[in-house]
């Protein structure tokens, strides 16, 4: 696992790629990495997982860039005056496994030449979808994973959030033939302990080893 990046995208923004994240870093003892933060009100998604995940000792990794406007990226760049370089974006050396949360879905764009799935594509590394069990999801999920696959995007899997919802979960994994890692269920107390139990109770994570 030495140094190997596991991205985190979504269907869509609020799914719970931050908390899904933090609760992969505990898991895994990685580090994590937001290459892009759009606003700045906190706590921010990086001390939002490091609180979440315990994770301290340098294993956050900063931004490479940190936009006022919580909109997406190319916009607020656009807005702050900030011109956003690809060679900017690659991937950070690591001696953890690190996670890596795009922000928003898998199709939001960076600039107005770059998506997030199209800078997956060039990292090659593998992603996991995390995606709602609510009313949507199949179609949502669906689109994603055929964006990511049409770039060459390898996938490790889809992760859900939410209540469970049986046939959607299997409904996505079957026809998108991507494996179903399991659900994180909605915790009525977010912290270190919860998440990583929940995370212990509803996955393996051998399914994030290979």
């Amino acid at each position: 696992m030495t140094g190997r990046a596991i991205i985190v995208t979504g269907t869509d923004t609020n799914v719970g790629k931050t908390v899904f994240s933090a609760a992969l870093v505990q898991a895994l003892g990685g580090a994590y990495w937001k290459p892009i933060q759009c606003g700045l009100a906190p706590p921010l998604d990086s001390e939002r997982v490091a609180a979440l995940a315990a994770a301290g000792g340098g294993r956050i990794v900063p931004e490479a860039y940190r936009l006022q406007l919580p909109r997406s990226p190319h916009f607020a760049a656009e807005q702050e005056g900030v011109t956003i370089d690809p060679e900017q974006l690659s991937l950070p050396p690591s001696d953890l496994p690190l996670i890596v949360e795009g922000a928003g879905g898998a199709l939001v764009p960076i600039t107005r030449r770059l998506l997030f799935a199209d800078l997956f594509a060039l990292w090659q590394a593998p992603a996991i979808v995390v995606a709602r069990t609510r009313l949507g999801t199949i179609s949502h999920s669906l689109m994603t994973i055929e964006a990511l696959r049409a770039r060459g995007v390898p996938l490790l899997g889809v992760a859900f959030v939410g209540d469970p919802e049986e046939d959607s979960e299997a409904t996505i994994a079957e026809i998108g033939q991507v494996k179903r890692l399991g659900r994180l269920p909605v915790l009525h107390q977010v912290d270190a302990v919860s998440l990583g139990a929940a995370f212990a109770a509803h996955f393996r994570t051998d399914d994030f080893i290979r």
